[in-house]
């Protein structure tokens, strides 16, 4: 297969496209320009910010989310080290009228609980900030200090460091409370008498515009009192921000500790202990972790059951058909994480009931915790988007009454996009999941690709399901095709590249001319990756969805690195991989895959982490489930890597291991464990395995 092979002699000759020097320039060691480095990875995978390292001011924002509350910290080290940040609290079953999609309950707070406390009878003033750490929490250590009590005292007089005071913020997994934790050390050498106040912030909103009546929004402070603290003794005590229905419900006092210890244990057992990458760079294989956090939290306990939910303080307690049901439902099995799985079927289950005689399209959305639709974009493909995703659930899941009940969903998804066949043999839709943002003609590629892998994936679902022969084969049939349909009515030369059209009469590159090497369309593999990863579309923040624009969209980017990995093009990816993993990791918006700009701010919209984990799963291990409990693997190992692994993948019905060793410069050992058992393959890099099973 021909490569995109570099010389590092064309570096000073101006003869190499951008986007490989800035690549070739991260494999050397070497930061691009616009990189801009803030970060460190700690203990246990944890990310670090020592403020005295870095360029300030420093600014950014951050969600967490738990079953019933999710908070957008923005925080702030301004230019002389002090922090600052402000709670957006978001409310998924609080409802708002109208009972639409943006309708949670949202409240901001910029209450300061550090500026209430005293210190022997005088305000403590914050004099620096010492470090800044994410693992599951926002966590931050100040140091604080006092000036003189009598009044003729200077205003500029000298404040002395007296105490270190380190908080932790997180949301609480199971109740609709945001908690902030502190410490307060004495670091002098004298006893220090400290003052926490009793506090209370409450607000309640109009009665006339919640669904059920006024809601109570409030801060506390727990754990008040007067304390004498000797040098290094230290004091404890916490705030919580929390909202309920004025009528029928009451404040929350939380126990804290075992609040804390909640939301460390779902990061311990259900992130830690799971699907654990290891390669031989630390910022891909801490990202991915991260990834897998993101994606797992963002679950909400809703009236219509557990529901994914994107987030970023616009988009809960609904599904979606591209987010939940195409990007992050797929990835849970493989994750083994029970309330991701729980949510993942009960997200086709909701759609299901949207399935019509008549063959009408079915929502793009699920609002309101499941007790209404949003369909104001026409047909997205959105039956597409779920025939592809639901298969690769359900025979990754390995659950039959699961795969029972959701299989004729899935059958009328498919003679769904059968029947939107144009005369050129592809699938029409109103637009796409940028819902009008760009253009998509009445035929685009990203429908296509969906419904074709969705079909690829039946002809494996459909014997376990007793379809006969003849069912499989005009899947099978109807898959090939699309295939050639797909070459005949999309492919051509855009902008020089031999590669595809979105649709009809386009004649600038997108992003999404990716999909076909997601889904094992190769015929243009170097072309389409030539042109994605051109200066004409990859940017130091990923690949702009169309030629010539300023927007980015992290999930075009995920889906191309998980289709150049997928494609073989695994030393081109890794690269792309490294300085995107990089960036979102250790640059200066952290710790998570984003949305999209100049749309949105750039936020942590969770099912993108879901796509950062696919680029894993399916690009660089390239695991295709082909039954319950069989898959295909296509093992990718870049030539400067001599090992990787996954470990722990609970999808099958099991809990097993896939470890990759170079044996020479073209062939690879792959060892697949499971029930202490080792079977070994010994291949090429890219030769696909085919029909692993797992018995």
């Amino acid at each position: 297969m021909k490569r995109f092979l570099l010389d590092v002699s064309l570096l000073t000759k101006g003869k190499i496209k951008s986007a490989f020097v800035v690549a070739l320039a991260v494999t050397l060691g070497v930061n691009a320009a616009y990189a801009q480095t803030c970060w460190t990875i700690g203990k246990d995978q944890a990310i670090e910010m020592n403020p005295e390292k870095v360029s300030l001011p420093y600014s950014d924002h951050i969600e967490m989310s738990g079953e019933r509350i999710s908070c957008v910290v923005r925080w702030c080290v301004d230019k002389d080290g002090m922090f600052s940040q402000e709670k957006s609290l978001v409310f998924p079953m609080l409802r708002r009228i109208p009972n639409d999609t943006h309708a949670s309950l949202l409240y901001r707070m910029e209450t300061d609980i550090m500026s209430s406390v005293g210190i022997n009878s005088l305000v403590p003033r914050q004099l620096s900030t010492k470090k800044v750490s994410i693992n599951g929490a926002l966590s931050v250590i100040n140091e604080y200090g006092v000036g003189k009590a009598n009044i003729g005292g200077a205003a500029g007089d000298y404040m002395r460091p007296v105490a270190e005071v380190s908080r932790t913020i997180f949301p609480s997994r199971t109740l609709p409370v945001v908690c902030e934790m502190f410490v307060l050390r004495n670091m002098s050498d004298k006893a220090l008498t400290v003052n926490v106040p009793e506090f209370s912030q409450v607000v309640r909103t109009l009665a006339d515009k919640g669904v059920d009546g006024s809601y109570v929004i409030r801060a506390d402070i727990f754990g008040s009192g007067t304390y004498i603290l000797e040098p290094r003794e230290e004091v404890r005590f916490h705030a919580a921000f929390q909202a309920y229905r004025a009528d029928s419900e009451r404040m929350i006092a939380p126990d804290f500790d075992a609040e804390y210890a909640a939301r460390m244990a779902f990061i311990r057992e259900d992130i830690d202990s799971s699907l654990i990458l290891r390669t031989p760079n630390a910022a891909i294989d801490t990202e991915f972790r991260f990834a897998k956090i993101r994606a797992s939290e963002s679950i909400f306990r809703a009236k219509g059951g557990l529901m994914h939910g994107p987030g970023g303080e616009s988009y809960y307690a609904a599904l979606w058909c591209n987010d939940e049901c195409e990007y992050v439902s797929p990835f849970f099995p493989f994750l083994g994480y029970s309330t991701g799985n729980e949510s993942s079927f009960n997200c086709y289950r909701l759609f299901s009931g949207y399935q019509n005689d008549g063959f009408k399209p079915i929502p793009s959305s699920i609002i309101a915790e499941g007790t209404d639709i949003w369909d104001g974009a026409g047909d997205r493909g959105d039956a597409a988007m779920v025939a592809h995703g639901a298969p690769r659930y359900l025979l990754a899941r390995g659950d039959r009454k699961e795969a029972e009940r959701l299989w004729p969903f899935v059958k009328w998804c498919l003679e769904y996009c059968h029947r939107k066949l144009n005369a050129q043999g592809v699938p029409e839709s109103d637009t796409d999941e940028l819902e009008g943002r760009f253009p998509a003609g009445d035929a685009n590629l990203s429908t296509a690709c969906l419904y074709y892998d969705g079909l690829v994936s039946a002809t494996y679902l459909a014997p376990l399901m007793g379809e006969p022969a003849s069912v499989v084969r005009s899947y099978r049939k109807q898959a090939a095709d699309l295939r050639k349909s797909i070459e005949r009515y999309f492919g051509g030369n855009v902008s020089g590249y031999e590669t595809y059209r979105y649709y009809d009469g386009n004649n600038v590159l997108r992003s999404w001319i990716c999909l076909p090497l997601c889904f094992g369309i190769n015929d243009r593999a170097e072309g389409t990756l030539a042109a994605l990863f051109s200066k004409e579309m990859m940017t130091k923040d990923g690949i702009l969805t169309q030629q010539g624009s300023t927007t980015f969209w992290d999930r075009s980017t995920l889906y191309a690195l998980r289709g150049a990995f997928a494609a073989g093009y695994a030393d081109e990816a890794l690269e792309q991989l490294h300085d995107y993993s990089a960036r979102r990791l250790l640059g200066t918006h952290v710790p998570y895959p984003v949305e999209a700009y100049p749309e949105g701010s750039q936020r942590h919209l969770s099912a993108e982490s879901g796509l950062y984990c696919r680029v894993i799963t399916e690009g660089l291990f390239g695991i295709r489930p082909t039954g319950f409990d069989s898959f295909s693997l296509k093992v990718q190992l870049p030539s400067g890597w001599n090992t990787m692994s996954l470990d722990h993948i609970k999808a099958f019905g099991k809990d097993f291991d896939i470890e990759v060793r170079r044996v020479d410069g073209q062939r690879i050992k792959v060892m697949v464990r499971y029930d202490g058992k080792t079977h070994e393959y010994s291949i090429k890099s890219g030769q696909e395995i085919k029909n692993v099973k797992l018995k």
